[in-house]
């Protein structure tokens, strides 16, 4: 039987007559009914935010710690029940919503840390003559309230990103979860709810992006947070006034697989930095460039071990590819294919689709202006190109609109440093796909593929002020 979620509405669970349904992808049955929240709840729950934010702004550090980690704490206690919900909301296999309740859950304890690392620095003033006895406190301070936008794909980890770097700094947020997976942060929310954090503090409502207009608009809010795709993030950037963004967008990651590189790790992690999450990962492995010495060695090996893996019921702890997320995702991908294969593609394995399941597909002799190779695929789909040159590599790597990460398995220290200098990205991954993140770590991208940076130290930079007390003991 499925069950009615309410809103949390300012520390408050409110239900409304508008709902949104949550459809399991793998068998198309009811999850569960969520209260769909109006522009009005929106306001009020920026209102709210906005009073508490006299609260929090005040909390000592230890008491900000102290919520991450209740919370990191009840995500464990908690963990095979988020996976579960996560497999049904999502259709994402098993093992893979495992692995997104532990990141979830380490990002709060980080979190935890990091509010006890905000502190600030003195700074010498007396660089110039007249400046004798003068010298500098600089601190950061939260800036109020925080608008969060999270999307479908990592329905609890990217909802804990938002969050978890606002309580950990101070402010008050009021975030809305993705239509198609609002429940586990609802989930979130309950366990929030749980802990001594200030009421209003944090506001999670289901809406429409029509609805949730105030985020944009409202002048109470300070930042705007978003993860999702590229031409909604651009969008909430030329329509929200003269408010900062966090932009974290679209990508479309290549890596390059060097002669000196050991294969069979190589394509052992590409299947999950290609197939995990079915794909929808916006650094999942699309452009996989290959040294023409290994090419054939490459392609063996990499198609035999894609040929392994199990399509099927998300809650099968064997399915390593659960469903996409609905049948446009599905048929938008099977088209891309579809018109490769007419313009010279061949498809080594995979390339059909049932239901909301698309096989897991790799293609070669792709040409760089097709769609299934210039656009971003969100699909469980690899293109192959054989390279001679490793700086020419670099630049075709480059070739994308999108920069988030990127992936070079080589040993070659020379080549390695040229691909940090070189690959126009925001991080470069050594012996290891792009799809590798730590969650402490800057994470975001350059070009089409966003705006600043997330990772919990990063994300509370974002969410503060820099402010310096200017001293002159002279006086």
């Amino acid at each position: 039987m499925s069950k009615n979620y309410k809103m949390y509405l300012g520390g408050k669970w409110v239900d409304r007559k508008s709902k949104i349904k949550v459809i399991n992808p793998y068998d198309n049955t009811v999850v569960g009914s969520v209260a769909a929240a109006s522009r009005k709840d929106y306001s009020k729950a920026i209102e709210i935010a906005y009073n508490t934010f006299r609260e929090t702004r005040e909390l000592p550090c230890y008491k900000r710690e102290e919520t991450c980690r209740r919370i990191a704490d009840s995500l464990e206690n908690q963990a095979d029940k988020l996976a579960a919900m996560m497999a049904r909301e999502l259709g994402k296999a098993i093992k893979d919503a495992r692995g997104e309740v532990t990141r979830a859950i380490g990002v709060f304890k980080v979190a935890a840390e990091e509010a006890k690392r905000i502190g600030g620095e003195i700074v010498d003033l007396d660089w110039a003559a007249g400046a004798e006895e003068r010298f500098g406190l600089v601190r950061r301070f939260p800036i109020g309230v925080v608008a969060g936008i999270s999307p479908f794909n990592f329905p609890l980890n990217l909802v804990a990103h938002k969050i978890a770097p606002a309580i950990a700094s101070g402010n008050t947020i009021v975030l809305k979860p993705a239509s198609k997976t609002p429940i586990l942060a609802l989930m979130l929310a309950e366990l929030i709810d749980q802990t001594d954090h200030p009421k209003g503090a944090v506001s999670i409502l289901p809406g429409s992006a029509k609805e949730a207009a105030p985020l944009l608009e409202d002048p109470r809010v300070k930042l705007i947070t978003f993860t999702g795709s590229s031409e909604v993030g651009w969008w909430i950037k030329r329509n929200c006034g003269d408010k900062p963004v966090v932009l974290e967008l679209g990508g479309n990651a290549g890596v390059a697989i060097a002669d000196d590189a050991n294969l069979d790790y190589a394509t052992t992690r590409l299947l999950y930095g290609t197939f995990a999450v079915a794909g929808q990962s916006c650094i999942s492995v699309q452009r996989i460039y290959v040294h023409e010495k290994i090419w054939d060695s490459f392609l063996t090996m990499f198609v035999k071990k894609v040929k392994t893996l199990k399509v099927g019921n998300p809650l099968d702890p064997a399915t390593d590819v659960g469903t996409m997320v609905d049948s446009q995702s599905v048929e938008n991908t099977l088209a891309s294919i579809k018109a490769a294969v007419k313009g010279g593609a061949k498809v080594l394995v995979g390339g059909k689709g049932k239901g909301l399941f698309l096989e897991p597909t790799v293609l070669v002799d792709v040409t760089r202006s097709m769609d299934i190779c210039a656009r971003e695929a969100f699909a469980p789909i690899a293109v192959v190109f054989k390279y001679k040159s490793f700086k020419r590599v670099v630049d075709e790597i480059n070739n994308s609109i999108y920069g988030l990460q990127a992936g070079i398995f080589t040993n070659r220290m020379k080549d390695i440093f040229y691909a940090f200098k070189n690959i126009e990205c925001g991080g470069v991954v050594i012996n290891d796909v792009p799809t590798y993140r730590a969650d402490h770590q800057p994470y975001g991208g350059t070009k089409s593929s966003g705006l600043g940076r997330e990772g919990v130290k990063y994300s509370i930079e974002d969410m503060t002020e820099l402010k310096i007390l200017s001293i002159n003991l002279k006086a």
